[in-house]
């Protein structure tokens, strides 16, 4: 038996769980989040607790199992408190800047960057180098982030570009430290 996905996600008191068929949404304070159901699984609500079952032992059901649970996790959270991902923006010139759903990005090209927001997730800008990423669907607030890290990823030389605030970049030595060392 998955480890993950025999554990209850719990349910706070303000989110409301809603099983129809194959989907279940969820909705709280943040918003509301739906998901559709694999063919195999089912989800019981049982005192403030979502569970979820899963008929046989087959491989592929105990995969679906864990990754349910999870899903179900993040969705439960997110319409709770919400996800952020904040991404640091290094460079000389290069900077952000947030006009209603669209970030005006300044990356060292040649034009500015203009990328348009998906609904569900907003963005804030804190000294023009600090991109803030809020929302309840962490999948998208993910894939958001991957695509605005990807316009300008960091270099290891200088660490020049868009990572994310909590990443590590290995920093290589430049030609002029090979080059002393010899």
């Amino acid at each position: 038996m998955s480890r993950i996905g025999k554990l209850p996600v719990l349910l706070d008191k303000n989110v409301k769980a809603q099983i129809g068929g194959r989907k279940i949404s969820v909705s709280g304070p943040k918003g509301q989040l739906e998901m559709r159901l694999p063919e195999s699984l089912e989800v019981q609500v049982e005192d403030s607790k979502l569970l979820v079952k899963r008929p046989g032992d087959s491989r592929e059901e105990r995969a679906l199992h864990g990754l349910t649970r999870k899903l179900l996790a993040n969705m439960v959270e997110g319409v709770s408190k919400g996800f952020t991902r904040v991404l640091e923006i290094n460079g000389v010139g290069y900077r952000a800047e947030v006009k209603g759903n669209t970030i005006t990005l300044t990356l060292g090209y040649s034009h500015p960057i203009v990328y348009q927001l998906p609904p569900g997730v907003t963005a804030k800008v804190e000294r023009q180098v600090l991109l803030t990423l809020e929302s309840t669907d962490r999948q998208l607030l993910g894939s958001v982030a991957a695509e605005i890290r990807a316009l300008r990823p960091p270099e290891p030389y200088k660490g020049k570009g868009v990572k994310y605030a909590d990443e590590v970049i290995r920093r290589k030595a430049g030609k002029a430290a090979g080059a002393a060392g010899s």
